[in-house]
């Protein structure tokens, strides 16, 4: 008889907290310590919540096994079964950077994921405006990110929900996917986060070098390059029950969605104007939705 333990599902083995630590951390950074959980609620609302009591500092990872109360944008959830996912949360301080300029950063984080799942996954992953890591049009990503006071100042908790190994029956709707069902070349979540910390790491650091000027830093044209809402016709859902509909002509240097309507002039939509997108031609909750 086979004894049971936690780990008994060994085609989802836990995290190696000291592989990944001797990999990625760095007293210098970009990622100066890393915690594995065993299992939380959401690993953005424990980050946040060690960032503001001072426990964590900049370069903070923390990740987890199994995340059981993820959110997205406007508090939508993201559940997974455990050992099924990469959930991580990064501290993130640029100090050198506008905080007018720090609206790019979900975004910087976006270009970076993709960059990791073309490089160690092998699929054509891009990017839906302004959060989503879309293959096909299917999303097997998000990325959550908020500002939160410290008593270092003010910083950035960014997090990452990826779908890794889960089958389409433990996927909460048919519009998403995970790696396993998109072909991946690798299913392993180690080294899936490692890939990601490091993509993530240096499009952050680009970034920060130019002081969060998307051109400089060339963040702008590699996010507009990998991102599937250009030249699409979309509706996009506003505060208030209002709608917009028409092409969405690119992004701009402020990180805005640039939608022309069939009447009237180019309206530039920020993340915050924005209840939800999809293609104009798909259903409410179609892949993608913002």
């Amino acid at each position: 008889m086979t004894a049971s333990t936690p780990w008994a599902d060994l085609s989802r083995p836990p995290l190696r907290a000291t592989a990944l630590r001797r990999a990625l951390v760095d007293p210098d950074g970009p990622w100066t310590s890393l915690d594995v959980v065993a299992a939380t609620g959401s690993t953005n609302a424990d980050l946040a919540q060690r960032a503001r009591a001072g426990t964590a500092t900049a370069g903070a990872v923390l990740t987890t096994d199994d995340q059981q109360a993820g959110r997205g944008r406007r508090d939508r959830t993201w559940t997974t079964p455990p050992r099924s996912a990469v959930a991580v949360s990064v501290l993130l301080q640029p100090r050198e950077v506008p905080r007018s300029a720090w609206t790019w950063l979900p975004l910087v984080v976006g270009v970076g994921v993709v960059d990791a799942l073309v490089r160690v996954a092998g699929l054509d992953a891009r990017l839906k405006w302004p959060n989503d890591v879309l293959v096909g049009d299917l999303k097997v990503c998000g990325v959550l990110a908020e500002v939160v006071e410290t008593p270092d100042g003010a910083a950035v908790v960014a997090g990452v929900g990826l779908n890794v190994s889960q089958s389409a029956d433990e996927l909460p709707v048919p519009t998403a996917t995970s790696l396993a069902i998109a072909g991946s070349a690798t299913t392993d979540r180690d080294t899936v986060l490692r890939a990601v910390l490091r993509g993530v790491a240096a499009r952050y650091g680009a970034w920060v070098r130019a002081d969060g000027d998307p051109r400089r830093s060339s963040i702008g044209a590699a996010y507009r390059e990998r991102c599937a809402t250009i030249g699409q016709r979309v509706r996009v859902e506003l505060p208030g029950g209002d709608a917009l509909e028409g092409e969405a002509e690119g992004v701009d240097d402020d990180g805005c969605l640039l939608v022309r309507p069939s009447t009237g002039d180019v309206r530039a939509l920020a993340v915050g104007d924005v209840i939800h997108v999809r293609r104009a031609d798909a259903p409410s909750g179609a892949p993608g939705t913002a």
